[in-house]
């Protein structure tokens, strides 16, 4: 079996896997991702028990329970870009050896579940409100670097898009969907939407502060968009694309938890945004442990 070079996989002393800083053993089947590295207490003060605490970088993970369901809560960071190093060394942990460096003969399967914030790009989408992505469209560069399959209706949807987008800006996108397995799971606790996952935070998302934009128009362009089917984008972030495409890649299910603290068609804000996330974060644990 073909073995994984040492710059390919970057292990530290101790044997765990180089930027999170984890060992095989340290994480449980459903993930938990946060953005924010404060935000990992935030969800794991509602387990019954914490049986690991570590952290490297922007990188924190609590491991522990609710009953008998164990469960990891991991901060990405901001961005697609650390997306890629937080999938790829989880993948590492449960589906290569990393003593021998060799792919393990009977792959695993994680539940990676994003409870993230979001800005909602229609007007009839309430702020304090909670969405599910069922798809995502990327406008980052993360997929264009992996192989990746679409179904035909993805295909389609993507295509309708890409020629919306091209004939107003020089940008190139990628479609990814959630998990089929976990949506089906978690369905009847939100409404579902298709979410545009962005490169940055400011013009990439439609802001004008100082800098001048060279998409002046693509907030609007993007609220409107509509494809054949009738689907529609429905809100905006930063990391939802990459998840579903790289968790697709390596085998596994994802689902992302949009928590709308915007509105940016009403410049609405949310007065109350951290009772707002730690509701849904009891809600989304509470249906987690369920299943």
């Amino acid at each position: 079996m073909e073995r994984i070079s040492e710059t390919d996989l970057i292990l530290n002393n101790d044997g765990s896997i180089y930027h999170l800083n984890l060992l095989p053993e340290d994480i449980s089947d459903t993930i938990i991702l946060v953005g924010d590295q404060d935000r990992v207490p935030r969800v794991s003060r509602f387990f019954d028990q914490i049986e690991l605490k570590k952290g490297k970088r922007e990188f924190i993970t609590h491991t522990g329970s609710i009953g008998s369901k164990r469960l990891s809560v991991i901060s990405t960071g901001i961005g697609t870009d650390n997306i890629d190093i937080v999938l790829n060394e989880l993948d590492a942990l449960v589906n290569i050896d990393l003593n021998t460096r060799t792919i393990h003969p009977q792959l695993r399967s994680l539940n990676i579940i994003r409870i993230g914030t979001s800005g909602a790009l229609q007007p009839n989408i309430p702020i304090d409100s909670l969405l599910i992505s069922s798809g995502a469209f990327g406008l980052d560069a993360l997929m264009h670097f992996y192989e990746h399959e679409l179904s035909d209706s993805d295909e389609k949807l993507l295509k309708e898009f890409q020629e919306t987008l091209i004939s107003r800006f020089d940008l190139k996108s990628y479609y990814a969907s959630a998990g089929k397995k976990l949506l089906k799971q978690f369905e009847h606790i939100a409404s579902h939407g298709i979410t545009f996952t962005a490169p940055g935070f400011y013009s990439p998302q439609g802001r004008q502060v100082r800098a001048k934009s060279s998409t002046p128009n693509l907030l609007p362009m993007l609220s409107s968009f509509k494809s054949s089917s009738g689907s529609s984008i429905t809100n905006l972030e930063m990391e939802t694309a990459g998840i579903y495409g790289l968790a697709a890649c390596l085998g596994h299910q994802a689902l992302s938890f949009n928590v709308i603290l915007a509105n940016r068609s009403t410049n609405q804000f949310s007065n109350d945004p951290l009772n707002v996330m730690d509701h849904f974060i009891e809600l989304i644990l509470k249906a987690i442990v369920k299943t």
